[in-house]
């Protein structure tokens, strides 16, 4: 009897989220669920690994026939400890989500749902990050179904070319989105990320704040694009470090003879 797909699961949002468990109720007809999720919201921790301090291993109860692991760590350390000390198996598919809150454009760079996502696909292991683009708690994420299960069975079937993984991001819409598309990242930064506090001893303190801003907001190619219509955005994110030398950067080939101080 062939063996079921194992669907390694993980997120940044922990393993209490609304997200991850609409996830996982969805992903249990496509193989073996294995849900390795941090034990606390670790958002904007990226690719961040834990480096001195203990991590440790919690086994939950099943939720929905999957196996359930909580761990004290970043998104991609449950990746790493999955992969090394909790699976029997190499996973066929690594699904990151889902998120509260989008992860489009620059904000890919800080998630630590891509962050997981990544980190497997820097295992050679297919991989997709999920974002709904709203942030409360109790979101509805009824309306992620459709292209969460089209884009599992997609890459299940077809698989993904080497060191590239997904990252989806679905509008938050009063009706399920009907199209997607496969978009870039709009260029885009924060404006005022941090705002000044005085706490009641007088001393400054510092809060995370800001505003996006898009810097092409009419370019109809953008994953902030797509989602201000309606439309799910899909952008193929490299971990390939292999980056092939352009013209522009001729001058990296070579070094000079010799060198003098100014």
């Amino acid at each position: 009897m062939k063996q079921r797909p194992l669907i390694l699961v993980a997120n940044d949002d922990s393993i209490h989220a609304k997200g991850v468990k609409e996830l996982i109720s969805w992903l249990n007809k496509y193989g073996d669920v294995v849900a390795v999720c941090p034990d606390a919201p670790r958002s904007g921790q990226s690719m961040a690994i834990t480096v001195s301090d203990p991590l440790r291993i919690t086994t939950l109860p099943d939720f929905e026939g999957a196996k359930m692991y909580m761990v004290s760590g970043t998104p991609v350390d449950c990746v790493k400890l999955a992969m090394h000390h909790i699976l029997d198996r190499r996973p066929d598919l690594v699904v990151s989500g889902i998120n509260h809150g989008s992860n489009a454009s620059v904000n890919e760079l800080y998630s630590g749902t891509m962050g997981a996502a990544c980190e497997g696909c820097a295992f050679g292991i297919p991989s997709i990050g999920f974002s709904l683009t709203d942030h409360s708690p109790d979101a509805d994420f009824s309306g992620c179904r459709s292209a969460v299960e089209t884009i599992v069975a997609g890459v299940l079937r077809f698989g993904l070319p080497e060191g590239i993984c997904l990252n989806v991001n679905i509008p938050n819409t009063p009706e399920p989105p009907k199209e997607m598309r496969i978009c870039t990242p709009c260029r885009g930064h924060w404006n005022d990320e941090y705002r000044e506090y005085i706490d009641p001893s007088g001393r400054k303190f510092y809060l995370l704040s800001g505003e996006f801003i898009n810097d092409e907001p009419d370019n109809e190619m953008t994953d902030q694009w797509c989602l201000s219509h309606g439309i799910i955005s899909v952008v193929a994110t490299s971990v390939n470090r292999d980056i092939p030398i352009t013209e522009s950067f001729a001058w990296i080939r070579t070094l000079p003879q010799t060198y003098t101080e100014a």
